[in-house]
């Protein structure tokens, strides 16, 4: 169910964006309100990423970085407020949940400005469009025995393959047996500026340097929620680490769908810096602002301009605030 609360609050929260025209093709106000619809329409919590754990850390950038960006976060170390979460707006979701994404956002601080990635545990995004991001999410909502109906879902992914795409690599691979033990991708592409002007597409990926997942048995043996937990152990052993890398793009490398993935292994990469996550914080430290990646960028690195689902981002962030802080 679409709340009209939500979609007029959209509307007056929408003012301050120039949104490109290929992100109105679906309000911001009516996607965030299936968004909670699905999750159970829990008040106070975000639209994605509602169970998480808040952190802070630092970003060292690597000798080589200034190379592709100017941007003063790839100059010298700077402080970062992070989150890692589960995907969707159920703030009960359960830790061993496989088929969704684990998210990662985070904010690296700089008075020439912040620099804001929102990443996820798998290199591409569910859906090409926010249109089409629309009908997905209403395919899934619940009627009136509270339940969604499972032909809908089944004819939509019928017409719509490439949105089963993010679900597919997820289901091959065995639920992540930390927040700090699984690789984030930024699904955007990205162009990296350096101080000559010279631009660089890339797309950006965190990789965690301790991998794990957990067999099946493994899985059964742990309660719903287990990931605040391990990750305050392994922090009381040191930081977790990710290398930031950058994945270079050649010619024909799509940048205007975050369906379609990049063929890694053949391109060239580039270590951009080192983040550490050193502690654990507060949830009003990351519930006072929200994690905005298309207004938090600093000269040096731009997000794509041709990618709707980047577009609509922002306003969508700041409908669910919004509605988190009401």
């Amino acid at each position: 169910m679409i709340r009209s609360s939500l979609v007029a609050v959209s509307a007056a929260l929408l003012a301050p964006f120039a949104v490109p025209a290929q992100a109105e093709e679906a309000d911001p106000g009516a996607i965030v309100a299936l968004q909670f619809a699905l999750g159970g329409d829990h008040k106070g919590v975000r639209a994605s990423g509602a169970k998480g754990v808040c952190l802070k850390g630092t970003f060292t950038p690597s000798p080589a970085a200034a190379a592709l960006s100017k941007a003063p976060q790839f100059a010298k170390a700077v402080p970062v407020t992070a989150r890692f979460s589960m995907g969707g707006s159920n703030p009960k979701i359960s830790d061993k949940t496989k088929p969704v994404t684990r998210g990662f956002a985070m904010r690296m601080a700089d008075p020439a400005g912040d620099l804001t990635f929102v990443v996820v545990s798998a290199p591409v995004f569910s859906t090409r469009t926010p249109a089409q991001l629309l009908e997905f999410l209403k395919v899934r909502a619940p009627g009136p025995d509270g339940k969604p109906d499972a032909e809908r879902i089944k004819a939509f992914a019928a017409q719509n393959p490439e949105t089963g795409r993010q679900a597919a690599w997820l289901a091959a691979r065995p639920v992540p047996a930390s927040f700090a033990g699984v690789d984030y991708w930024a699904v955007h592409a990205y162009t990296l500026t350096n101080a000559a002007g010279v631009g660089t597409t890339a797309k950006l990926k965190f990789v965690a340097a301790d991998k794990a997942g957990l067999s099946d048995d493994e899985l059964k043996a742990k309660p719903d929620s287990f990931y605040a937990d391990e990750l305050k152990q392994r922090l009381a052993q040191g930081p977790a680490t990710f290398d930031l890398v950058a994945i270079l793009a050649e010619p024909n490398d799509p940048t205007a769908d975050v369906t379609a993935s990049w063929p890694e292994e053949e391109r060239k990469q580039q270590t951009l810096g080192t983040l550490a996550i050193t502690a654990i914080e507060p949830d009003a430290t990351c519930d006072a602002a929200t994690f905005d990646p298309v207004v938090d960028l600093p000269d040096g690195i731009a997000g794509p301009a041709d990618d709707p689902m980047f577009a609509i981002r922002s306003p969508a962030y700041a409908v669910s605030l919004s509605r988190r802080s009401n």
